[in-house]
C-alpha cells in the first residue's frame, strides 16, 4: 500500500535523490545534482517549502517539493501512472496562490497527462529551460591566458569558493554564504574534484563550474556555472567546463548533462555550452491553473 508522508530531513533528501537515480533516463528532468545544489543553497526559506514523499513498502516512489505560494516540482515512478494525481492533488490543498504553476519535461508525458487532466493548461510564454546533451568519449584539452590557473577546489576552500559564487553570479545579486557552501560541500554526490575553478593572479576565484556525477547511471550535471563579468569574453567559461567534463569523465561518466534556459530572453548560457559539443534536446514547459 502506498502512504504519503511529509518531508523529514537530510535522508528523505537521500530517498529523492535515490528516486531520480532509478528512474533516471536521457528524457528526465531531474538528476541527483539538482537536488543537491537547489536543496541546499537557499538557507532560511525552508519554511515557504512543503515536500512529501510516497512510499510502498518503505521505497519511495514519489516526491513533490512546493515552493510557496504555489509552484510543484515532482517525480513519480512512471510504472505507477496514479502517482502523478495524488502528487498534483496534496500539491493544491497545501499551495496558497490564485494560480498554480508546475514545469516539467515535455517527454515526461505521464506527467503533462496527469497535469492536463487536473485541468491544468501549458503557458506558451512562460521561460523554459532547454536540456543539453554530449558525450564524453572525447573532451577537447582546457586551457587558460596567461594569469590564470585552473584547477579544482580543495576541501579547506568554501569561504573562497562562496566568494568566487558571489563574484561569478553577481549580476543575480548572489549572496551565498561560506557555511551555505560548505553545506553544498557536504551533500552527496559532491566531490571536490569535480569543482573546478579559474584562480587570477590576486588568487580570486573568476571563473567555477560544478559537476555532479551520478556514477550508476554513468552522467554527469554541470551546474552551477559562472564567470566573473570583470573577466569575461577571455575563455574562461569554455577552460573551466571543459575541465569539468574531463574530470567527469576520468571519473567514470560517459556522458553529460547542463539546463540551460532556452527561450529568447536568455540566450548567452546556451551558445556557450553548444560551442563545446552540448546538443539541445527536450525543454520544460511550465503549466498553470486557476486556484480558487
Amino acid at each position: 500500500m502506498t502512504s504519503r508522508r511529509d518531508f523529514r530531513g537530510a535522508d528523505d533528501l537521500r530517498a529523492m535523490q535515490r528516486l531520480v537515480q532509478r528512474l533516471w533516463t536521457v528524457d528526465s528532468n531531474w538528476h541527483i545534482g539538482d537536488l543537491a545544489w537547489q536543496r541546499r543553497t537557499v538557507p532560511g526559506v525552508e519554511s515557504t517549502w512543503r515536500t512529501s514523499l510516497w512510499e510502498d513498502n518503505g521505497e519511495t516512489v514519489a516526491w513533490g517539493w512546493v515552493e510557496l505560494p504555489g509552484h510543484l516540482s515532482l517525480v513519480t515512478d512512471v510504472s505507477r501512472l496514479e502517482l502523478a494525481a495524488d502528487v498534483i492533488a496534496w500539491f493544491e490543498e497545501v499551495a496558497s496562490a490564485p494560480e498554480l504553476t508546475c514545469s516539467v519535461l515535455e517527454t515526461e508525458v505521464h506527467l503533462t497527462a496527469a497535469l492536463e487532466s487536473a485541468g491544468y493548461r501549458a503557458d506558451v510564454e512562460a521561460p523554459f529551460v532547454t536540456h543539453h546533451h554530449r558525450s564524453l568519449a572525447s573532451v577537447a584539452v582546457p586551457s587558460c591566458p596567461d594569469g590564470y590557473l585552473l584547477r579544482h577546489v580543495r576541501p579547506d576552500e568554501a569561504e573562497r569558493r562562496s566568494a568566487g559564487h558571489r563574484a561569478t553570479w553577481s549580476d543575480f545579486g548572489s549572496t551565498l554564504s561560506a557555511d551555505t557552501y560548505q553545506s553544498v560541500m557536504n551533500a552527496w554526490p559532491y566531490r571536490h574534484e569535480l569543482d573546478w575553478v579559474v584562480e587570477d593572479h590576486d588568487g580570486n576565484f573568476v571563473s567555477t563550474s560544478l559537476a555532479w556525477l551520478d556514477e550508476a547511471n554513468k552522467v554527469g550535471l554541470i551546474e552551477p556555472v559562472g564567470t566573473d563579468p570583470a573577466h569575461r569574453r577571455r575563455g574562461l567559461a569554455t577552460a573551466v567546463n571543459l575541465a569539468a567534463l574531463t574530470a567527469l569523465r576520468d571519473a567514470g561518466a560517459t556522458q553529460a548533462i547542463v539546463n540551460p534556459r532556452g527561450d529568447p530572453a536568455y540566450p548567452v548560457a546556451a551558445k556557450l555550452y553548444q560551442s563545446i559539443d552540448f546538443h539541445p534536446c527536450p525543454q520544460t514547459t511550465t503549466y498553470k491553473k486557476n486556484h480558487t
